[in-house]
């Protein structure tokens, strides 16, 4: 099949909306599709969002996006955000009557809340929520298949009134880049490392990591618009900056304990590329953490207090055991498989 893939976030972003996409579009080329996609970088009017430089929203995206669906011809269109190409795209699979699919990748809802005034003005929180549910179901509605990551989730979005048809997909992780091995950084800091890896940003909750008691070192690894402010509010944290490739997975294999103090993630591949490193979880019990942590040994969870869970995980299990579990149940082959599947189904 010809598939187009369309989507707001990609290169330079690193998160795991670019990772997950990065992997398919390789992985159904392997298995014999032309994969193509259309991304921000192809239009000449963008803008920065605020707060995030390398995040770029395209201007008056529909009809040089029409012209790129029509020069490639494809068989399926899967619409992979929210943003302004994932609403033109949408428009244009309408106007069209071509069927598509959609990913449900970011609880929006949440991020805009928080973003829009919900962490200065809370009273503003939940009607933000509330709109922004009804813009975001709006979106999936004519969707033929919303493809989430968890069990969870669907559950979630089902209870937020979501009714487009889902199907999971899966995740993976680089095998031959996360595995257990040899601690290789920070000799010279107080253990146990406490480790978080991700966007230092205001729905990844890092105050609660940050604040919270441990007899060790805290080491953040990652970028974000409230980097500076964290990095003078908490002096005695180690900031590392964004990391990639080895050099990340170095980090993993380096730390005690992985600290996920996000309640907004849908998934979170760092959790699962984390216990392939052999590091056990500490999170709070939502959708990402529940679905992954399901087994005693590949950490702990707690509702209230992210110290005492992480205090649980150091002592949970083994790094082979963590490593094993993630090779036999997460791939980026059995990702494309799904993938597959959902569109042929559909078409």
């Amino acid at each position: 099949m010809k598939i187009l893939i369309i989507t707001d976030a990609w290169h330079p972003q690193v998160n795991g909306v670019v990772r997950t996409y990065e992997h398919l579009t390789e992985g159904l080329r392997n298995r014999g599709h032309c994969v193509d996609v259309i991304a921000p970088g192809d239009f000449p009017l963008t803008l920065a969002l605020p707060g995030y430089g390398e995040i770029r929203l395209v201007l008056f995206p529909y009809e040089g996006l029409g012209r790129k669906i029509k020069r490639f011809n494809p068989d399926h269109i899967h619409i992979a955000t929210e943003g302004p190409l994932g609403w033109a795209a949408r428009r244009y699979c309408i106007l069209h009557k071509q069927d598509f699919t959609t990913s449900y990748h970011t609880h929006f809802p949440d991020y805009a809340a928080k973003r829009l005034g919900g962490e200065l003005f809370p009273f503003l929180y939940e009607p933000i929520c509330a709109l922004a549910r009804s813009i975001v179901r709006r979106f999936h509605a004519p969707s033929r298949t919303m493809m989430i990551a968890t069990a969870s989730l669907e559950n979630h979005l089902k209870e937020m009134a979501f009714a487009t048809p889902m199907r999971q997909l899966t995740r993976g992780i680089d095998r031959d880049l996360f595995y257990p091995g040899e601690k290789t950084l920070f000799s010279d800091l107080k253990p146990p490392i406490a480790l978080y890896v991700g966007r230092v940003a205001i729905e990844k909750n890092l105050e609660a990591f940050l604040s919270m008691p441990w007899p060790g070192t805290k080491v953040i690894v990652g970028d974000g618009p409230r980097l500076k402010r964290l990095q003078r509010q908490y002096p005695q944290a180690v900031f590392t900056g964004k990391k990639t490739g080895q050099e990340l997975a170095d980090h993993y294999r380096s730390a005690d304990v992985f600290v996920f103090p996000s309640r907004t993630d849908t998934f979170g591949i760092v959790l699962i590329e984390a216990l392939a490193c052999g590091l056990p979880i500490a999170a709070f019990p939502v959708t990402g953490p529940v679905d992954i942590i399901t087994h005693d040994f590949l950490g702990a969870m707690h509702p209230d207090d992210l110290s005492l869970a992480a205090q649980h995980a150091l002592v949970t299990g083994t790094p082979e055991q963590r490593a094993n579990y993630v090779h036999d149940h997460y791939s980026w082959d059995l990702a494309c498989q799904q993938f597959e599947e959902i569109v042929m189904q559909i078409r």
